[in-house]
């Protein structure tokens, strides 16, 4: 990517004027004088909005997390609320994660509002992600801001807006705030907080939440089985701590068992390389206290406590690391059964994952005769199907990157009360005889087995976002042929919104927003995504086969096969 020294100097001397602090501009001359790269990095771009808002690495400069791109974001903002609400003063919501300087952004975040004239509810302290979304529609907000960069490397900080439904922004709100956002300059903040606007908010929005959260995340089991389900939680020391432990023991779990290295809040991440759910070194400190106490189940939650991951008893009477499709599988099995059995289905139903998680989800919706809808990735999207069929009845959701969102009374991914729905499933089927594992075992014999690998390629800076731009363009100007020896019979091309068959040349058109995703389909229905990373510095590659499991006792020799197509797979995209 050819970035010219004008772009990098004008952009540069701009931040040398004295519309920025004295802090910031020695900042700036320091790495002038001793590190040009790093400057170079931190001006080439302006931070963009991805599918989880606006995310990266704190520093100055255009490309960096600051108290002036985010100053920049909520003038915009406060700009669109002013002119869209004239008749209503507007109020904002903010929560922030336990990340390094989020509460001093989030202090920031709010000061702007208030100069604008905005009401801001302002979080005492660190509050989950799904408890922002919910505070949105509580408190009748106009909107919501959480400062979280999720589960990203220390370094990182985000800003994610929520609209008045409580989900995250999207058509049209969101193009129309990022033009007023681009059309303005950075003397246009306004700092100036009118402290008389900000209101600081507390547990009063934590009963509430907690309540709900337990009236929707408690489904079959009865007191007896929460009594002899032994449960290991970590917080991988994110905000998850403060909501969490007393969700699990308002439901009536009395056997939680917390990981206490991890429970403390702390943004740089001292005991996981990564506090990814998605990792399994993430849980490594969970799983070993799991085997002391012989817990029935381990969940693990990422730091702003959207997304969890989770590990189970398998048939061996070992603890499992479930994939995030894994997790969902079972869970929206779950919960219809539950609704088929107790309230019974009255047709406008549905349930709802992307483009990139498992098939099988729409094969399950199939089997009960619900409707499935399929979203682009990102959960805001899952969240806007509610809003856009209001007559429509949402009963579950997720997505391969180990979120799920439960109901509707939060609107985005929310690890809260799918915590305790994993552990109401792994109660209900152990006081039945069976177990979380053995339950999705039988979902592979009764729907078809279906299997799902991740490949994540990391490429960091200016050239690895050249590098991933031209492996979009590569893909698309020679789509492989063959994949695991099979013919690749229809490409979907989210960018141009064209799928197109290859066996006969005909093409249909996708009615979906535009997303830079390829999808390829071969012959036997294996199903390939790949997709640049909107809030990481990676691209990544959804790899979904499927294979028949007559019987639980086949399901080793299954796993193989499927093992086998999958690095086929790898081995032709020059993945491995």
């Amino acid at each position: 990517m050819q970035i010219t020294d004008s772009v990098i100097n004008t952009r540069v001397d701009e931040w040398l004027t004295p519309v920025f602090d004295s802090t910031t501009q020695k900042e700036i001359r320091n790495l002038q004088n001793n590190n040009q790269e790093e400057l170079i990095e931190s001006f080439y771009k302006d931070l963009e909005f991805g599918t989880g808002g606006m995310r990266g690495i704190m520093g100055i400069g255009t490309n960096r997390i600051n108290k002036y791109t985010l100053g920049k974001s909520t003038q915009g903002l406060s700009n669109y609320l002013v002119e869209q609400f004239p008749a209503e003063q507007p109020s904002a919501v903010i929560a922030y994660d336990c990340r390094n300087n989020s509460d001093t952004l989030a202090q920031i975040v709010a000061d702007v509002f208030s100069a604008n004239g905005i009401k801001v509810y302002l979080f005492s302290s660190l509050r989950p992600t799904p408890e922002l979304s919910f505070a949105v529609k509580e408190l009748k907000c106009h909107c919501g801001i959480v400062l979280t960069a999720s589960h990203n490397p220390p370094e990182y900080n985000g800003y994610k807006v929520y609209w008045q439904d409580g989900g995250q922004l999207v058509p049209p709100q969101d193009i129309e705030i990022i033009t007023e956002i681009n059309s303005l300059q950075y003397a246009d903040i306004q700092f100036e907080a009118k402290p008389d606007l900000i209101q600081k908010i507390d547990s009063e929005i934590d009963t509430i939440f907690i309540e709900q959260s337990v009236k929707n995340g408690s489904f079959a089991a009865s007191q007896e089985a929460k009594d002899n389900t032994t449960i290991v939680f970590t917080s991988l020391h994110g905000t998850s701590i403060t909501a969490v432990p007393d969700t699990l023991k308002k439901a009536g779990y009395k056997n939680v068992h917390i990981v206490k290295e991890q429970a403390e809040p702390d943004g740089n991440f001292p005991t996981v390389k990564s506090p990814n759910p998605e990792e399994p070194e993430a849980l490594t400190l969970a799983m070993k206290l799991a085997k002391n106490v012989d817990a029935d189940i381990v969940i693990g939650t990422d730091p702003d406590c959207d997304r969890l991951g989770i590990a189970v008893r398998n048939n061996h009477n070992e603890l499992q690391l479930l994939n995030g499709n894994q997790t969902m599988i079972v869970m929206t099995w779950f919960l219809l059964e539950y609704y088929k059995n107790k309230k019974g289905f009255v047709g406008n139903e549905f349930i709802s994952s992307t483009i990139v998680s498992t098939p099988m989800m729409k094969s399950i919706a199939e089997a009960y005769g619900v409707e499935y809808k399929e979203v682009l990735t990102g959960f805001k999207w899952i969240a806007k199907l509610i809003k856009d069929y209001p007559e429509k009845h949402f009963i579950g959701g997720g997505e391969e990157s180990f979120g799920y969102m439960v109901g509707d009374f939060v609107r985005d991914k929310d690890a809260v009360t799918a915590t305790l729905l994993a552990c109401e499933i792994a109660a209900y089927t152990k006081a039945n005889g069976s177990s979380f594992y053995e339950t999705l075992l039988k979902l592979y014999t009764e729907y078809g087995f279906y299997k799902e690998n991740l490949v994540s390629l990391v490429k960091k800076g200016i050239d690895g976002a050249a590098e991933i731009k031209q492996t979009m363009i590569d893909l698309r100007n020679n789509p492989p042929k063959f994949l695991n020896e099979e013919k690749v019979v229809l490409i979907e091309d989210y960018q141009t919104s064209i799928a197109k068959n290859v066996q006969d040349h005909t093409e249909t058109k996708i009615d979906m927003p535009k997303s830079n995703v390829l999808i390829f389909y071969t012959e036997s229905g294996s199903k390939i995504a790949a997709r640049p990373s909107g809030t990481e510095p990676k691209i990544k590659f959804y790899i979904s086969v499927q294979g028949n499991l007559n019987t639980i006792s086949d399901f080793d020799n299954a796993v193989q096969q499927l093992d086998h197509k999958i690095n086929a797979i790898k081995q032709d995209l020059k993945l491995t």
